[in-house]
């Protein structure tokens, strides 16, 4: 095992995001849950990596009971594996679920995309451009992933579907450790932007059918990159 997914919280402590620690005071659990989660997300806290409950407690300088209970909830979650004696780790990569996850969202992202071209204006059409461009231009893989989110949920706000929306974000978050493997390199991301202006343009122009086919298919091929890329590399730490 590298030395990247042995760290220990105790060797790496988790950056605690002050808005997080203004915003939820009232559930202590959940700020750590929260905490770790963000950390996970961004590769701070490596697949493999050991949660150990005394560090993080007294990390964030509580008792056991809280971060029992934050753990407990990023086990359900699926971002944290629980093993008898051995404790919590970070859990690891999986291709089968990078390529469930994109499977999923090209589901409700063509639902989401199809309620909500006949409802876009003239400002949510410059909007997403906007957001669209701006991911364009960013080279910081962990900032392009922000903005591929911000771009693709311009895209489904004028549906007005709550609930819809509520899963499509909860599956972009699930996916952005995954999807941090694919931008970091330099050809998948310029065929992603590619997508992207293919995307808005159909959306522009009102068309429903090619926007449910251009989304789908861009995030199944993502689906399936991810879960070539997974699949060989857990091959490789085989041999």
């Amino acid at each position: 095992m590298s030395d990247a997914t042995t760290h220990s919280l105790l060797a790496r402590p988790v950056a605690l995001p002050a808005s997080l620690a203004l915003a939820e005071r009232g559930s202590t659990s959940r700020m750590i849950a929260n905490a770790l989660r963000a950390a996970i997300v961004d590769g701070s806290l490596a697949p493999g990596t050991p949660l150990r409950q005394d560090t993080i407690a007294r990390h964030f300088s509580v008792s056991a009971i809280p971060v029992r209970e934050a753990l407990r909830q990023l086990e359900s979650e699926g971002w944290v594996k629980a093993e008898i004696n051995k404790g919590a780790t970070v859990a690891p990569l999986s291709a089968q679920e990078a390529r469930e996850i994109y499977e999923i969202r090209a589901a409700l992202e063509s639902l989401a995309i199809g309620l909500a071209i006949p409802a876009h204006t003239p400002a949510s059409l410059r909007n997403a451009a906007a957001l669209c461009k701006a991911a364009s231009a960013e080279k910081d893989p962990a900032l392009y992933v922000a903005r591929n989110q911000a771009f693709h949920l311009s895209l489904y706000v004028p549906a007005a579907r709550p609930q819809l929306f509520e899963m499509i974000d909860m599956l972009h978050v699930r996916g952005e450790r995954y999807l941090r493997l694919k931008f970091g390199l330099p050809s998948y991301k310029r065929a992603s932007d590619r997508e992207h202006a293919a995307l808005l343009k159909a959306v522009r122009q009102g068309d429903v059918d090619t926007a449910q086919s251009l989304v789908t298919q861009h995030l199944l091929d993502t689906g399936e990159l991810l879960y070539r890329f997974l699949s060989e590399s857990s091959n490789r730490e085989q041999c």
